[in-house]
């Protein structure tokens, strides 16, 4: 291989103060790893000496600690997009240390083409294999990798020997053109491919490859406890009488799911149902119980952007790569998450709620409306564009001192026009075709816990008249009083 070896150290070196970079994976899944801490040492060591050190990072979601964390705690970062769960870079960008461009997932790779963002100068990948004639494979995510290849004048690869080449088929990298040009993306069914298993680019723009060894950063998810199980009996419940009542077909529909252990007990009670026929998942991470639930020929074929498994399930899969390359394709995500893909399949959308009001709004991204916690990733591109768009979320958080549902949302990301379900444990509100204060109704009635039933209804009394009977000077009051005591359900209404 006509290609230079070398250390982290020397790719490092060859980063300068002010570089944008963009990077392979998404999530965890498929991260560089040993540059990017190599990376995070030189930016102390500058800044030791009192020169400036920051980079700009575009990623495809949140990474793994090797980026994210270990750049954030060497204060390397100036800004960063378009989605984090990072602690340490969450300190940073709450700190206004570094700045933060929350995106739709599926728009960031149109917008680096467009040039309405900085163009990344750099490209570092995790790859399993590299061809002489400039072929990437990547392992097991891709995000924007394919546009950042394109874009940056030097591409930096680290060769994953913990992923197999075999991996190789198991992608499927298509790049659309951009207007007015565009033409339709011909996926019609989850299983179908539209592109090729590689990434192409002038082997001149590869200046080093570092060789690794290393397994994923993907944590392993918090179990189901009986919230979370009753979350997801409930949504599978109200799947089953959807289907009983004509409105999604007898034969299913594919499934969209967010991120984490909601959703993971969501798809396992789908799963264990037997009055829901075994589907298709069209999605952005595909995680530990889609590949439990193919196993048991639950789920016939799942697309995604990332394998985002544990380390035993991922150790499953490149066991029997033979079985999986059949049933799992992994796409860019400006194809897994994109809008008209989502309208033309059907989608059930199910994603998680940080905060819901009793109008139906939904944030997903901000504590108490200020902290970043996330980012709101995939969701919306799912949720505005499904054939059904649910959100779910525990009714209460810390032991009942914060209710997940409130007068008004103190950030807004999914508007009442975009929600069509709301579940928590306690049950389901359906929201079509609703009025606002049929929404109120129905949310308190089914969704709120029994601590803040009374004190939801009350407000909705007290709201001025109008078609959204909100009152403009409690709607806060909830945040307020727990900005003051920590405990929402201490709200006294005479107060207002």
């Amino acid at each position: 291989m006509g290609f230079k070896f070398m250390t982290a150290e020397e790719a490092a070196d060859q980063i300068k103060n002010e570089d944008i970079i963009g990077f392979s994976g998404f999530t965890a899944a498929g991260c560089p790893k040993v540059i990017t801490q190599a990376l995070a040492v030189k930016a102390e060591k500058e800044h030791e000496t009192g020169r400036p050190f920051k980079i700009g990072i575009f990623t495809g979601a949140s990474t793994g600690d090797a980026i994210d964390g270990a750049l954030a705690r060497a204060h390397a970062i100036k800004f960063r997009s378009p989605y984090q769960s990072s602690a340490d870079l969450r300190k940073e960008l709450n700190n206004r240390d570094a700045h933060y461009y929350d995106l739709h997932l599926s728009e960031l790779p149109q917008y680096l083409r467009y040039g309405f963002l900085p163009k990344p100068t750099v490209a570092i990948f995790e790859c399993c294999d590299v061809t002489e004639d400039g072929e990437i494979i990547l392992t097991s995510a891709v995000g924007i990798a394919p546009t950042v290849a394109h874009l940056a004048d030097k591409i930096f690869l680290e060769l994953n020997h913990f992923h197999p080449k075999a991996l190789k088929g198991m992608h499927d990298i298509y790049e659309p053109a951009d207007p007015p040009v565009r033409r339709e993306i011909p996926v019609y069914k989850p299983s179908d491919r539209i592109g090729v298993p590689y990434i192409k680019v002038d082997p001149k723009k590869i200046v080093g490859i570092v060789e690794t060894n290393l397994p994923n950063e993907v944590g392993g998810f918090t179990p189901t406890d009986e919230v979370t199980e009753q979350i997801g009996k409930n949504v599978s419940n109200f799947l089953t009488s959807e289907i009983e009542a004509g409105r999604i077909p007898a034969s299913f529909l594919p499934v969209q799911s967010g991120v984490g252990n909601v959703a993971n007990a969501v798809l396992g009670a789908m799963g264990s149902n037997p009055n829901i026929p075994a589907f298709e998942v069209y999605t952005e991470v595909i995680q530990d119980s889609v590949i439990k639930l193919m196993k048991e020929n639950r789920v016939k074929f799942a697309s995604g952007c990332s394998l985002t498994i544990s380390a035993e399930t991922l150790n499953d899969v490149y066991a029997d790569l033979d079985f999986f390359k059949e049933r799992i394709v992994l796409r860019p995500q400006e194809i897994s998450n994109n809008p008209e893909i989502a309208r033309r399949l059907g989608l059930i959308a199910i994603n998680t709620a940080l905060e819901a009001d009793i109008f139906g709004n939904i944030n997903s991204t901000h504590v108490v409306g200020t902290k970043m916690m996330n980012g709101i990733g995939g969701s919306a591109d799912f949720c505005r564009n499904s054939y059904l768009s649910i959100f779910t979320t525990p009714s209460v958080a810390k032991g009942g001192k914060i209710s997940s549902i409130v007068p008004m949302v103190s950030h807004l990301d999914h508007s009442e026009h975009s929600v069509k379900i709301l579940v928590t444990e306690c049950g389901v509100a359906d929201l079509r075709g609703l009025s606002p204060i049929q929404r109120a109704e129905n949310i308190i009635e089914n969704c709120v816990h029994p601590q803040y039933k009374k004190l939801l209804n009350d407000y909705l009394n007290m709201g001025i008249k109008g078609h959204t009977p909100q009152n403009l000077q409690a709607c806060f009051a909830f945040h307020n009083v727990f900005n003051k005591t920590g405990d929402m359900s201490r709200v006294d209404w005479n107060d207002y």
